[in-house]
């Protein structure tokens, strides 16, 4: 007969094991899923299609492979993710451009200066100072599209927390399928900043569709874009054209309230805290 000691230690037994299991079963989705945001890295877009470049950690500059693909978080992640309290203010009233062009506007800028893109946002204002010796097409989109208003109110779509750290902006759609309707060429990607295969903190670069597996998708860069606020580990495959000169603490606030899980459709990571751009304007260096 069974003593009521020996009974208990059973049943002690059987619930240590119990844990075990359950312990294991979690670090075995975890370490899935931590593989899965590793390699989301920038959601690409340009023309109104959309690609989801991957890239493992361990790879080598240029050993990425394209292909649509998300993680969907798991019934016990969602129903644990703690809420989390937004740092960022209500966005000004106003709706998202709609705006589309056939063609990369004409050259307006003095490719020998630098420009600076102010950016408003509901977290805070981030300053960009745009080298358009280095990357002329993209300096002069961007100088267009912010004096047409494109940006203003558009929220920040995309958050990368893990094997890269960037904030991607640019889409007035907010899905990170909107553009333009025109492509400008790949610049300055021979930058010695990135040419590493890292991209620095406070780095500004574009978003592409470019497919290193084939050597598709050059030269497709759109009007979505993204921030660089710790040190990343990319190929040097997208137009690096400016730096953060002011507003890096807005970057790290928006960064410390981490990103929700990944959109099953898209597969955005998108911010916690409401990242809208209020507005923004793009002037020459010096007259701000």
């Amino acid at each position: 007969m069974v003593s009521k000691e020996q009974r208990r230690k059973q049943l002690a037994r059987a619930k240590w094991e119990r844990q075990q299991e359950r312990r294991t079963d979690r670090a075995r989705r975890g370490r899935r899923r931590r593989v899965a945001l590793a390699v989301l890295l920038v959601l690409l877009v340009a023309g109104g299609s959309t690609a989801l470049v991957l890239l493992n950690e361990d790879d080598s500059a240029g050993g990425q492979d394209a292909a649509n693909a998300t993680d969907e978080p798991t019934a016990e992640a969602t129903e644990s993710a703690e809420p989390v309290e937004d740092p960022c203010a209500e966005p000004e009233p106003g709706d998202p451009s709609t705006g589309q062009w056939d063609a990369e506007p004409e050259m307006t800028v003095d490719t020998d200066a630098d420009y600076v893109m102010r950016l408003a946002t509901t977290c805070g204002d981030i300053e960009i100072t745009m080298d358009a010796a280095a990357a002329p097409h993209t300096v002069n989109s961007f100088s267009f599209l912010a004096g047409e208003g494109y940006f203003d109110h558009s929220r920040c779509h995309r958050l990368v927390t893990e094997g890269i750290y960037v904030l991607q902006c640019g889409d007035p759609q907010g899905t990170g399928a909107g553009g333009p309707g025109y492509t400008i060429p790949d610049e300055n990607l021979d930058d010695p900043d990135v040419a590493d295969g890292i991209y620095p903190a406070g780095t500004v670069a574009m978003a592409n569709q470019y497919n290193a597996a084939d050597g598709s998708g050059r030269d497709s860069g759109g009007s979505q874009f993204f921030i660089v606020y710790q040190d990343s580990q990319l190929p040097p495959d997208y137009t690096p054209f400016g730096r953060v000169t002011a507003g890096e603490d807005v970057l790290q606030t928006i960064a410390a309230a981490g990103a929700a899980a990944p959109d099953p459709t898209t597969g955005n990571t998108a911010p916690n805290a409401t990242v809208v751009i209020n507005e923004a304007t793009v002037e020459p260096a010096g007259q701000g």
